[in-house]
This record gives structure tokens, C-alpha cells and sequence, in this order.
């Protein structure tokens, strides 16, 4: 295995019965980085965050700890990608605070915005003239599956997603160099978990992932119910017993 994997939670509350299973002392995200390596960051989807949040956050985990951000939904579900250069340089002033520990940027889009050849490229070409870090994208409209040629020459990696919303979404697209599995639970989003089973077979996966040489992330958003912190951990089971369900 040559490549990391990043496996967390969409978010760091920890619930109280949770607690357990986590370092004792320290804030929320102190102690959900005691056994985590990774978490995204939603809340920069509804609401600016002050750079000073963003340094104290990355102040707060240890340095191999890897943070993903949404990017706000002014840009994505608003301005729909388009006139969008001041908004972005806003948010990249606010979260390039985390330093090293940004490990990439997610861009979901809204189920509504179809893909458009010269907006798309106008958006992604502004967003790397400003960030060269990974950066992996949700669309939830089929026709972005027209986009893997934009997406592989500007090295944009497509989330795999469950639900699946694309054909072919069970798998990461576009660019190669980094993959990002997003998992907001199922059949019911948000709430449902995945259990011992499923997370076994998502391992196999990710495994696989890892031993081709690529980053791989492996995030649970299905937080609403509480289930994504057991799921998450696990997979965390999984990987140090050498994913030995395979």
C-alpha cells in the first residue's frame, strides 16, 4: 500500500455516547483527530469561516490530519459557477489558513445545474489558476458525465457516491490523482447506515485504491442518525487489520 487513505466523517460532533471511543480530553475536534485522519468540512457550504478559525482548527490536529471543504453554495448553487472569481478568491483567502493540513477542496453541485462546456471550463480554469490542491466534484446532473475530458486535463477528480445519482457514479471519474468516496447513507440519505457488511465491502474497494498508488479518501455523511462515527470506525477496524476481509 503506497498511497494514503483518508477515512472520516463529514464533521467531528461526537455524541456523548460515542465518547468512549475516543482521546478524553480536548476539544471536539481534538478528539475526534485522536483517532481520525481526516474530516470535511460542511459548514463552509452555508457560511463564511474567519481565517483565524481556519489556523486554529489546523492548530488543533496532528500534521498528518487532512481537512476536505465544501466550497460555499454561493458559488456552487448561486452564482451556478458562473461570474464567480471574487466569491472564490474570498473562500480561498478564509480556508488556505489550514496550510498543509487542506487536503482538498469538494465542489457538489446542485441536482439542477446541467453541465455547460464553457462555464464549467471558465470555473475550473479560475478555480486552478488560484489552487493547485486536490479538488474533487459531486455533480448530481447526468450530463456532467460529458465532462471527463474537462475534468482529467484540469485534474478534477468525480466522487463516487451512495446514493449512486450518476450511472457509472458507484466509481471515482475524471482525473486519477486523487479518489473520493462520499457516502451519505442508504436507502434513507443521511440516516441509514451502512454496517459491518457494506463497510466491509467499500474496504475492498479503497484497498484497491491505495495499492494502485492513489490517495483515497472515504468519507460518511450519514450523520443524521448517528451512524456515520460507527461506520467510520469500522473501516478504521478494517484498514489496521490490513483489510484483511478481502
Amino acid at each position: 500500500m503506497t498511497a494514503p487513505l483518508y477515512i472520516g466523517c463529514a464533521g467531528w460532533s461526537l455524541p456523548r455516547e460515542q465518547w468512549p471511543a475516543f482521546a478524553a480530553q480536548g476539544t471536539h475536534l481534538q478528539r475526534y483527530a485522536s483517532r481520525f485522519n481526516a474530516v470535511e468540512i460542511n459548514s463552509s457550504f452555508y457560511r463564511a469561516h474567519l481565517p483565524a478559525t481556519y489556523a486554529r482548527w489546523a492548530q488543533s490536529v496532528p500534521p498528518t490530519f487532512r481537512f476536505a471543504v465544501k466550497v460555499p453554495k454561493l458559488i456552487t448553487h448561486e452564482l451556478r459557477l458562473a461570474h464567480c472569481e471574487t466569491a472564490l478568491d474570498e473562500f480561498l483567502a478564509q480556508c488556505q489558513r489550514l496550510g498543509d493540513t487542506l487536503g482538498c477542496l469538494l465542489v457538489q453541485l446542485p441536482p439542477s445545474l446541467a453541465y455547460e462546456p464553457v462555464t464549467a471550463a471558465v470555473f475550473f480554469r479560475a478555480l486552478r489558476q488560484r489552487y493547485l490542491g486536490a479538488v474533487v466534484l459531486e455533480p448530481r446532473h447526468c450530463s456532467w458525465l460529458e465532462a471527463e475530458g474537462l475534468l482529467q486535463d484540469l485534474h478534477i477528480a468525480r466522487v463516487a457516491a451512495d446514493p449512486l445519482v450518476l450511472e457509472g457514479g458507484e466509481a471515482p471519474g475524471g482525473w486519477q490523482g486523487v479518489r473520493y468516496w462520499r457516502l451519505h447513507g442508504s436507502p434513507r440519505i443521511y440516516h441509514s447506515a451502512y454496517g459491518p457488511e457494506r463497510v466491509r465491502a467499500y474496504a475492498q474497494r479503497l484497498a484497491q485504491s491505495i495499492e494502485d498508488g492513489i490517495p483515497t479518501w472515504c468519507i460518511f455523511d450519514n450523520t443524521a442518525s448517528g451512524h456515520a462515527l460507527d461506520d467510520a470506525l469500522y473501516l478504521l477496524e478494517q484498514e489496521r487489520a490490513g483489510f484483511s476481509a478481502r
